[in-house]
């Protein structure tokens, strides 16, 4: 049970705090109960010497004073003497056996007699000598009572700040308790902010650490649950498509009419093929995922690109060309870097473009930059940010394609640090660029 509560950071807080206190009151405690006693022995010692100095100068003691110090009550002993040594007065209290000795030292001194030591104090006028005495045993213990009434208060406290501390403790820590209560009250698709009020400054930033990953997390979910519906939406078009076709072919003779219907389904098929791919490709290139990041060349990148397009390029009459100077080393993953690129020539080759310019350089600061250029119809400055958009087609609706090659480019350069330009191109039409902010590192 103690190690349990121990684990609470309130109940570690309270220990701590309770070792503090205790050590503090102990330690203060003791130096009052010193301090205390040095005090009335200081003071019992002034007592005994102004009751010296109060008998030295009377030519006797008087019958009521001597009644006083008769009193058995009364601790102290007093004698008397002339100077040529002649006892003018003596008392001797209950329970002495023996008178202090004739010969008295001035000032303070300690002697012991009948088994007990006495605190004495010895005054000298020309007429006569005064010697007073006190047991020390009652001086102590009347010290010590007096130093204990002094330390009782700090005893009585104690108890009452420990309940307060414990108190202000949970009252510090109520707002914590409120978060972790809201967080446990969450059911698992929860991702609302916790709340931050009143939450102490040590705490506070961890809390918006959390919040922060909490909007990050419910912001991942929406875009894969708008990825999820759009995926499905654009699947059912070519999957219904694909049925269709199959049922033509079934009731197809066979001859011209069936080979038609092959061919039709095979490019329904290619296209599913194809879509899957893109679908597959952006889902890797997703915040999130796992970068490779391996070493890599971007100029040997640009040519596997290049050829994997070429075909296509040669079968639209389109002239595709390369500028890949110098190796350009860098860090990350070359299949993601390679569909990207691939995606932005083959969208050139795909709109019209009759001239396609790649290059893989060196831009500002020596940052790694490829660059897609070509002379089509490009696209209107006000819409080049939509076409980043998933399933966002080009105006030409002529066109196959499944709307995912520009998103899959920009996921594919955010996740390796990198960002998409599109801007006009010297040769007319769109000029798309993919540029890392500093010189990478191989």
């Amino acid at each position: 049970m103690i190690k349990k509560w121990l684990s609470t950071l309130r109940g570690r807080l309270f220990a701590l705090l309770a070792v503090l206190g205790a050590v503090t009151s102990l330690a203060v405690g003791g130096a009052t109960y010193v301090s205390v006693r040095a005090e009335a022995d200081a003071l019992f010692d002034y007592q005994l010497r102004q009751t010296a100095l109060s008998l030295r100068d009377q030519g006797q003691v008087a019958p009521d004073e001597a009644a006083v110090l008769a009193d058995p009550s009364f601790d102290y002993v007093v004698q008397i003497w002339s100077l040529q040594g002649l006892s003018l007065y003596s008392s001797r209290p209950q329970g002495m056996t023996e008178p202090l000795p004739a010969r008295a030292v001035l000032g303070y001194s300690n002697l012991r007699l009948g088994g007990q030591d006495w605190r004495v104090f010895g005054a000298a006028t020309p007429l006569r000598v005064v010697q007073v005495a006190q047991p020390l045993r009652v001086r102590q213990r009347l010290a010590a009572l007096a130093a204990l009434r002094s330390v009782l208060p700090v005893a009585v406290a104690l108890p009452l700040v420990a309940a307060a501390v414990w108190w202000l403790i949970g009252v510090s820590l109520a707002p914590l308790a409120r978060v972790t209560h809201a967080a446990q009250a969450r059911g698992a698709t929860a991702l609302e902010a916790l709340p931050t009020a009143g939450l102490p400054g040590e705490v506070a930033p961890l809390v918006d650490a959390f919040n922060g990953l909490l909007g990050r997390l419910a912001e991942a979910f929406e875009t894969q649950r708008s990825f999820v519906a759009d995926a499905a939406h654009e699947l059912r078009s070519p999957l219904t498509a694909l049925k269709l076709q199959l049922g033509l072919l079934r009731d197809s003779a066979p001859g011209p009419e069936q080979a038609a219907s092959i061919a039709r389904l095979r490019g329904g098929i290619d296209r599913a093929v194809r879509l899957v791919e893109q679908l597959l490709a952006l889902a890797r290139a997703e915040p999130g995922a796992q970068s490779a990041g391996l070493p890599l060349d971007l100029a040997e990148l640009a040519r596997q690109a290049v050829s994997d397009v070429r075909p296509l390029a040669d079968t639209a009459g389109v002239v595709l060309t390369l500028t890949a100077p110098d190796p350009l080393p860098l860090t990350g993953d070359p299949q993601s870097l390679r569909g990207a690129l691939r995606n932005l020539i083959d969208n050139a080759v795909k709109y019209g473009a009759r001239t396609v310019q790649v290059a893989a350089l060196r831009g500002e600061r020596g940052a790694p930059l490829l660059r897609v250029d070509d002379d089509g119809p490009g696209i209107p400055p006000e819409a080049r940010e939509r076409v980043f958009d998933r399933f966002q087609r080009g105006e030409d609706a002529s066109v196959e394609g499944s709307g995912l090659g520009l998103a899959i480019v920009r996921a594919a350069a955010r996740q390796q640090g990198a960002v998409v330009q599109l801007a006009d191109a010297p040769l007319g039409g769109l000029r798309a660029e993919i540029r890392w902010p500093r010189a990478a590192r191989s």
